[in-house]
């Protein structure tokens, strides 16, 4: 029961958001393509007193159709290993149907050796659980697809980002060859926008802000991997363009994905959706 509650929250979070952003959601869910995301922090949806924050996941719909929906099951704080622990992945094979999209993106807190229960090794223990995302949802009929993850806004004195994630990135990229999974290198794709932003441009992306500006935060933030609302949209536009131009979705689950979008179009439930 408590599955069934799950969805239809995380249903009416996303179809909120569509209809803030002029989509719809079709009356027939045969011809609708499902995304499901399975991710961490830098993908979830925060609710309202979390605001500005926002994650990938929670901006996708934006730059979706009335024939796909983003079902985003990503949890703050997750790892590859510990979001199954915590039975995420079988929440989410449980919803899925042959034809359906995962997404999955973990790397964040994989690197975390100090906590064993979300440490994984890049080589190893890292690839084992990622393949159990890949070989459980193909069992399904559905479409696993590897995206390593975004990068933080951390500038060397040349004014150029510096890598984060270690060998996490490689990894995902190795496994992604050798199991033929669908791949997008977001931490390529991230690092390439954050240094056209720039050291001061790329504030406006993530969770960098002074003290007085948001009513959430009354003594602002200096947080280099977590994003408003800004940020949330433009991965999700990395997201969104590289699934269409890779031809790993259909090309019109897809709307707008050059357009100038305002962060006002993101919504933040009240409660968690899942």
């Amino acid at each position: 029961m408590r599955k069934t509650r799950g969805f239809a929250s995380l249903v009416a979070v996303i179809g909120a958001a569509m209809a803030v952003t002029g989509g719809e959601v079709s009356a027939s869910a045969a011809t609708v393509t499902h995304l499901y995301i399975a991710g961490d922090s830098t993908a979830s949806t925060y609710v309202s007193a979390q605001a500005p924050r926002a994650g990938w996941g929670q901006a996708l719909p934006v730059f979706l159709t009335s024939n796909a929906v983003a079902v985003n099951v990503a949890k703050s704080g997750a790892s590859s290993k510990s979001f199954i622990d915590l039975g995420r992945l079988d929440h989410i094979l449980g919803l899925l149907k042959k034809g359906d999209y995962l997404l999955i993106s973990f790397g964040h807190n994989d690197e975390k050796a100090d906590d064993p229960t979300r440490y994984t090794e890049p080589s190893t223990t890292y690839k084992q659980y990622l393949s159990q995302y890949i070989d459980k949802s193909r069992a399904k009929g559905a479409i696993p697809v590897l995206l390593t993850p975004v990068e933080r806004r951390h500038f060397g004195s040349a004014g150029v980002i510096t890598p984060s994630h270690g060998a996490y990135p490689a990894a995902m990229r190795e496994l992604a060859a050798a199991k033929r999974v669908p791949l997008i290198d977001l931490t390529a794709a991230s690092t390439a926008l954050w240094n056209r932003a720039g050291v001061e441009g790329t504030k406006k992306y993530f969770m960098i802000f002074p003290a007085g500006k948001y009513p959430n935060y009354p003594d602002g933030s200096q947080d280099n991997t977590h994003f408003q609302a800004a940020g949330a949209i433009e991965v999700a536009r990395l997201v969104a363009t590289a699934l269409r131009n890779q031809g790993v979705v259909p090309a019109g689950a897809f709307r707008q994905l050059s357009a100038s979008i305002p962060p006002s179009v993101i919504g933040w439930p009240v409660t968690a959706p899942y």
